[in-house]
């Protein structure tokens, strides 16, 4: 099985369809109910369900989900019935094969009922239609300049190497973003106003700190950065509090800080090679989005 543990949990849906072709009199016979296995759509109805709900013991790779939400419908036409499922759940990963699955075996308790009266009936054309929540819930084309910024006096006077500042690097630039600034400076240093404002200026949209969140005397990131914000957001710092202590208990001690600075987005983030994966974790892909909002066009 793939490893979803440090993925975030959010809503997730998908959509399928499906369709069993047969005789237009078994259509009737379905409608009529006068099938001798009783009724149908029913039945098949609560076979789908059942089936969502069973699809990690079907589906060997798949992960034993907590499902909110599963339901069946059914178009019925001339010669063949369509149909359509939807799955909803709050995890860690999609509801994509619960979905498939659900029509699926809708589709097969439909033959199994009809198939004394209709040598005649194919399945076909199952897919999968729709799908929302994760990471392509938040699919947006826009991509913001980056700069990052290390705050260490380890790293500043070469003692130590910057991994944080490299996987917040990487981490942007696989998501598509040009990193147009990087720079390392130590605890404290009196620069970091200035280089902020001045990147902005520049052409930077989303700047990214690390380091000097803790509560050490030389942690002044924060103080530096809550003197400078327009506006907090408050919502980006209690989803990174909330993911890191659900994977740590001392992530609590940590500050942080988001907020808006002109037309920039400014986040601090914990100086720790492990905080700063979480921290990309939680903000690609859904940070994009804010540039969609501070443009004027909408959520």
């Amino acid at each position: 099985m793939v490893d979803v543990t440090d993925k975030v949990s959010t809503t997730r849906v998908a959509k399928a369809e499906g369709q069993i072709a047969m005789l237009h009199k078994t259509i009737s016979a379905i409608q009529d109910d006068t099938l001798p296995k009783g009724n149908v759509l029913t039945t098949a109805k609560i076979s789908g369900v059942q089936a969502a709900k069973k699809t990690a013991a079907l589906i060997p790779m798949c992960h034993q989900l907590n499902l909110t939400f599963v339901d069946i419908e059914f178009d019925i036409q001339t010669e063949n019935i369509v149909i359509k499922s939807t799955v909803k759940t709050k995890e860690a990963t999609g509801v994509e094969m619960e979905a498939l699955t659900a029509v699926s075996v809708a589709a097969l308790t439909i033959y199994d009922m009809c198939k004394a009266v209709d040598k005649t009936m194919t399945i076909g054309e199952i897919t999968l239609v729709d799908k929302k929540g994760g990471a392509s819930g938040h699919a947006v084309a826009y991509r913001p300049a980056v700069g990052i910024i290390t705050m260490s006096d380890g790293v500043a006077a070469g003692k130590r190497e910057d991994k944080s500042g490299k996987i917040l690097s990487d981490g942007f630039a696989q998501a598509g973003c040009a990193i147009e600034k990087q720079l390392v400076l130590p605890d404290g240093s009196e620069e970091l106003r200035k280089t902020i404002k001045s990147w902005i200026d520049s052409g930077v949209e989303l700047i990214i700190t690390t380091g000097g969140t803790g509560l050490g005397p030389r942690d002044l990131t924060i103080p530096v950065l809550e003197t400078m914000f327009d506006s907090r957001l408050p919502g980006i710092e209690q989803a990174l509090h909330a993911y890191g202590r659900g994977k740590l208990a001392t992530a609590s001690l940590s500050r942080l800080a988001a907020g808006v600075v002109g037309s920039a987005i400014i986040i601090s983030l914990p100086g720790s090679p492990g905080a700063v994966r979480d921290g990309l974790k939680v903000l690609i892909p859904t940070i994009f989005h804010a540039f969609h909002m501070m443009k004027g066009e909408g959520h």
